[in-house]
C-alpha cells in the first residue's frame, strides 16, 4: 500500500513543531530564579526571532514551566485579572523588583546566549550624519 504525501508532510511538520516547541520550553526553563525575558527574548534564544505568539502558545499548553518568568515587552504583566496578580506575587517572592507595574528589566532581564540560526535584533540606524 503506497502512502499519500499529504500524510508524510503532516508528520514531517508535526516533528518540526514539536522540536519548536522543545527548543522554546529548554529557552523558557533556562531563565534563572530571580530573572526575567519577554516573549519576543525566549523566540530569539530558542532561533525563532519574530515568534513571540509562539511562545505564549507554548506557555499556554506547558506544564511545569517557569510561566512567572516571561513578560511582555518592557517589562509588562500581559496577563490578566487574578493571574496577573499571581504572577506579580510570584515574581516579588523571587526577589524580582518593580518599577510601577513594570519589572526593572535593567536589573532583572535574562540575556540567554543566541542559539544558532537566531540573529540579535537589528541596531537603528542613527539619522545624523557623519561629517
Amino acid at each position: 500500500m503506497k502512502k499519500t504525501k499529504g500524510k508524510s508532510r503532516t508528520k514531517k511538520r508535526e516533528e518540526e513543531s514539536g522540536k519548536m516547541r522543545q527548543r522554546i520550553e529548554a529557552a523558557i526553563r533556562a531563565i534563572p530564579r530571580g530573572k526575567v525575558s519577554t516573549y519576543g527574548g525566549i523566540a530569539r534564544a530558542a532561533g525563532f526571532p519574530g515568534a513571540a505568539r509562539l511562545v505564549a502558545r507554548v506557555l499556554n499548553r506547558g506544564f511545569g514551566l517557569p510561566w512567572q518568568r516571561v513578560l511582555g515587552s518592557g517589562g509588562e504583566i500581559k496577563l490578566r485579572g487574578d493571574s496577573a496578580l499571581e504572577q506579580r506575587f510570584r515574581l516579588e517572592g523571587e526577589g524580582v523588583h518593580f518599577r510601577g507595574r513594570r519589572v526593572d528589566m535593567k536589573a532583572h532581564e535574562f540575556r540567554s546566549t543566541l542559539s544558532k540560526g537566531a540573529s540579535p535584533r537589528p541596531k537603528s540606524r542613527s539619522t545624523r550624519k557623519s561629517r
